[in-house]
């Protein structure tokens, strides 16, 4: 080989080699490039800004971790009130999180303290937002029993700080978790250096944080405070391009600093919870039958030390509510200090007994599992936020409060000064669309007109939907109560009189499960389900708060062997 093809070839291999490192460079996963078009990521002069860096969602206060997984919802056990409500069928939850235990009155008058503060109810425009808060303290009246003590101890006096909060409305509980949800992105935005340091303390009606108000527009939060508006004025460090442009300047979901909401937990999530399963890996080993939060068919003890002890709060018999006192007591003549017995495999306490618990679902005799067996959850209704003629989302102001009257006459506030206004979604987000198509879904695929219209095989449709044969035949067909007000404000009352009435089911009614202090065993199985109106409260229900979980369905980022 002459020395001119020794060249040649020479310098062709360089070629190859020096190819093949550039490729090698460009195909290499550098976190700090993108793997989509090759540019840099967090340029300090600018261009795509993004949280690299993130591990795992942060456990937020009050929370447990629930890996989610598969079980059997409903029971296969004999039903001895007949209603066949829970019957069992396969469920798929994803992971989440759940309040360790139920929320107390301590953490219920915070709430409250913090409502007073920023909405003095001295003043007219806010006396109605606080007062809608309050709990119905009235509920431990009895016509034959003495329970004035509690009705004037139990909400405010420390002795009952731990004990779980009662004469609280679904609507109430659910307001509740929104209210926490602004408080704890408040929080964890300080602690970044993001918001002012002790801004909260000085909230207002005028100057308050809203998590949906921060994400979609920073600047009018604390009603356009400076502290917001001048990032130099927070402790995040403030980062400017070459350009002078200011970035990262507010903290975004991408952030990933910002939690999701708490919520209350759905029906198929609470019963998942509290059947405290994770000890259980192989497909289905109770299939419906696995009874209490407890491995066992028995309520009391079967360990050594403490054999015989009543492993949750519940009605053991006609006038015995806890046992015989200073033997085999259960420990509490009503409600118990929350984490008063041991806790499930989840590290969750009283999912059976001590107070029923509020869960997000609307009520239907059916768990329509033929439509839905992942995450099921009846009572979507899908909003947007409103928007303004100059394309900025509407945050409602102090002259901008919508009450609500309640089925009972109570007043309850719909929106609160520094939210983003709510609106249905309409044509714009349904069009076309296969997976929803209306903004109210609560009762889909359950005897509506979509469905059957009776139950009845026999109905006419010449006669009319609301003719009187037909009325008798409606699936749903509950009361209709009216409450209207006069030109001063008084409440007008009209009762629904008909007696041709054949349900208590309307769109208004949730399902509690967990049983109660007031409830005999048999209520405590977590398959156990009932319903009451949303906006009205017991002394034997509360509830607990719940909380999404955003990336891998295990903690510590489980993997394969």
């Amino acid at each position: 080989m002459d020395m001119k093809n020794v060249l040649n070839l020479r310098i062709l291999l360089a070629l190859m080699i020096s190819l093949t490192i550039v490729g090698c460079s460009r195909n290499s996963s550098d976190k700090n490039s993108s793997r989509a078009t090759g540019w840099k990521i967090n340029d300090k002069n600018g261009g795509f800004q993004y949280n690299d860096k993130f591990q795992e969602q942060e456990t937020s206060p009050g929370l447990v971790f629930v890996e989610g997984g598969t079980f059997t919802m409903g029971k296969v056990q004999d039903d001895v009130m007949h209603d066949w409500n829970n019957t069992p069928n396969q469920q798929h939850i994803q992971s989440f999180y759940m309040d360790e235990s139920e929320v107390t009155n301590k953490m219920y008058t915070e709430y409250l303290d913090w409502i007073k503060r920023t909405y003095p109810p001295e003043e007219e425009n806010y006396r109605l937002i606080y007062k809608g808060a309050l709990p119905d303290t009235l509920v431990w009246r009895n016509r034959l029993g003495y329970a004035e003590m509690m009705t004037e101890n139990y909400l405010r006096h420390p002795g009952y700080g731990e004990y779980p909060v009662v004469g609280v409305s679904w609507i109430q509980a659910v307001e509740f978790a929104s209210w926490r949800t602004d408080r704890v992105a408040e929080m964890d935005l300080q602690n970044a250096g993001y918001l002012e340091r002790d801004s909260h303390l000085s909230s207002s009606a005028d100057s308050n944080f809203s998590t949906d108000t921060y994400i979609n527009a920073p600047t009018l939060t604390y009603g356009g405070s400076d502290s917001i508006i001048n990032p130099e004025k927070s402790r995040k460090r403030v980062q400017t391009t070459a350009a002078g442009d200011t970035i990262n300047q507010y903290a975004r979901r991408e952030s990933g600093i910002i939690s999701p909401d708490y919520r209350l937990p759905t029906e198929a999530e609470w019963e998942y919870a509290a059947l405290g399963m994770s000890e259980l890996r192989s497909f289905n080993v109770y299939r419906g039958r696995k009874k209490y939060p407890w491995d066992g068919q028995y309520t009391r003890s079967g360990k050594r030390k403490t054999k015989g002890d009543q492993l949750a709060n519940f009605k053991q018999g006609k006038g015995d509510y806890g046992g015989i006192a200073g033997w085999s007591d259960d420990g509490a003549d009503i409600t118990a200090q929350v984490m008063s017995y041991e806790p499930n495999d989840y590290g969750l306490y009283d999912m059976a007994g001590n107070v029923a618990e509020w869960v997000a679902d609307v009520y239907r005799p059916i768990v329509d599992d033929e439509f839905s067996d992942f995450n099921y959850y009846r009572g979507n209704v899908y909003t947007k936020n409103a928007i303004n003629e100059d394309g900025t989302v509407k945050v409602v102001t102090p002259d901008d409060i919508v009450y609500d009257t309640l089925s009972n006459g109570q007043i309850v506030a719909r929106n609160l000064p520094g939210e983003i206004l709510q609106v249905a979604v309409d044509e714009d987000e349904t069009y076309l669309r296969t997976n929803f198509d209306r903004s109210d879904n609560r009762n889909f695929r359950d005897g509506d007109n979509r469905s059957s219209r009776s139950y009845a095989t026999d109905f006419d449709e010449e006669e009319g939907e609301n003719s009187e044969a037909s009325l008798t035949r409606k699936m749903y067909n509950s009361p209709k109560h009216n409450i209207q007000r006069d030109s001063t404000g008084k409440i007008l009352k009209e009762y629904d009189t008909s007696n041709q009435r054949t349900s208590m089911i309307n769109d208004e009614v949730r399902v509690y499960k967990g049983g109660s202090w007031r409830d005999r065993a048999y209520w405590i199985d977590p398959a156990q389900r009932r319903y009451f109106p949303q906006d009205m409260a017991t002394d034997y229900i509360g509830f607990r708060c719940a909380m999404s979980r955003v990336g891998s369905k295990s903690q510590g980022g489980k993997k394969r062997n």
